[in-house]
C-alpha cells in the first residue's frame, strides 16, 4: 500500500479512502487481506479486466492525438462543393504532397452542396470546407457561427447542345435566354442565388424547365437537348455535343469561400493545410486575375 501511494504521488490514507469509496459505490469487496498483504478478490479480478481495457483506450487515444497533433502526421477533415471537386481540390491535394514533409498528412473528403457542407461544419465533421456564402444554415444565422473568407471565382457560362441556335455564338448576353428553357440549379444550390441575381437584375424572369443541384447531372440534361443552363465552367470529356459560352456580364462569376467555425481548434496538420490553400489559391489565381 505504502509503494503504491508513492508511486501514485499520495498519501497512504487517501490510497485507502479511494479504495473504501469504491468498494462502496461498487457494492463488494476489491481486495482481502493476505497476511501483511493484500489480495485482489475473485470480484476484484474481474473488476481488474475491464479497468485495465478502459486504460489500454486510454493509452490508445493518448498516441492518436498525439499523432493528431503532430504538424507532419495527422488527418485533414476537407468538405467541398461539387465544381472543385473537378479540377481544383485534387490539384491542391497533389502539390501539398508534392512537400516531403506532408506526405503523412492522411485526408477524409465530404462533397455535397453548401448547405450540406456547412451543416457538417456545424456538427464538426469538417475542419473546414470549401462553399459558396450563406447567411444561414437550416434556421442559424451564420454571422457569428462561420468565418467566411474569399478563396477563389468560379467563371459562370451557358452551357448549350452543339446544334442549338445559340450554339454559333462565341458571347451572348443574358436578355437573349429569356426565351429558352433553362435547366436550372435547385434551391438547395449555394449558385441559386446568383443565377437569380443575373435574370433579376435585367428584370427577367427565367423559363425554369428542371431544378438540379449538382452542375454534371445538369450538364447531361442539356447534352440530351432539355435545356440550356448557366453553370461553372467545367471540365468535359467531350465538347462535340455541347458548347460553353462567355456571358457578357461582369457579375458572371460566383465567389467561392474557405468557411471555418468560429472558436474550433484546428490541429496542426489541419491548420498547415489550411494555410497552404489560401497560399496556394492567391498565387496561382487570385493574383493572377484567374478564376477556375
Amino acid at each position: 500500500m505504502s509503494k503504491t501511494a508513492e508511486k501514485l504521488g499520495i498519501s497512504q490514507p487517501s490510497l485507502s479512502y479511494a479504495i473504501d469509496s469504491l468498494e462502496k459505490e461498487l457494492g463488494f469487496p476489491l481486495f482481502k487481506k493476505n497476511g501483511r498483504n493484500i489480495k485482489l478478490t475473485h470480484l476484484g479480478k474481474i473488476y481488474l479486466q475491464f479497468v485495465q481495457k478502459g486504460l489500454d483506450e486510454i493509452d490508445r487515444g493518448n498516441a492518436l492525438l498525439q499523432r493528431l497533433l503532430n504538424v507532419s502526421e495527422g488527418t485533414v477533415n476537407l468538405g467541398f462543393t461539387y465544381t472543385p471537386g473537378q479540377s481544383l481540390v485534387p490539384e491542391i491535394i497533389r502539390a501539398f504532397q508534392k512537400e516531403k514533409a506532408n506526405r503523412k498528412i492522411s485526408f477524409n473528403f465530404i462533397q455535397g452542396n453548401t448547405q450540406q457542407l456547412l451543416t457538417a461544419l456545424l456538427e464538426e465533421k469538417c475542419d473546414f470546407v470549401f462553399s459558396s456564402f450563406s447567411n444561414h444554415v437550416g434556421a442559424l444565422n451564420t454571422t457569428d457561427i462561420f468565418d467566411f473568407r474569399p478563396l477563389i471565382q468560379q467563371e459562370i457560362v451557358l452551357a448549350v447542345p452543339a446544334d442549338h441556335p445559340l450554339a454559333r455564338y462565341k458571347n451572348i448576353n443574358i436578355e437573349d435566354l429569356a426565351q429558352y428553357p433553362l435547366i436550372y440549379f435547385s434551391k438547395q444550390s449555394g449558385l441559386r442565388p446568383l443565377i437569380d441575381s443575373l435574370f433579376k437584375k435585367h428584370g427577367l424572369k427565367p423559363k425554369i424547365l428542371f431544378e438540379i443541384e449538382e452542375d454534371h447531372t445538369i450538364i447531361g440534361f442539356v447534352r440530351q437537348s432539355l435545356g440550356i443552363a448557366l453553370v461553372p465552367r467545367l471540365l468535359l470529356s467531350n465538347y462535340d455535343s455541347i458548347k460553353m459560352l462567355h456571358i457578357n456580364e461582369s457579375a458572371a462569376k460566383h465567389q467561392l469561400y474557405l468557411v471555418l467555425k468560429n472558436n474550433y481548434f484546428l490541429t496542426p496538420s489541419a491548420s498547415k493545410m489550411q494555410n497552404f490553400i489560401t497560399e496556394y489559391c492567391f498565387k496561382n489565381f487570385t493574383s493572377q486575375n484567374k478564376m477556375i
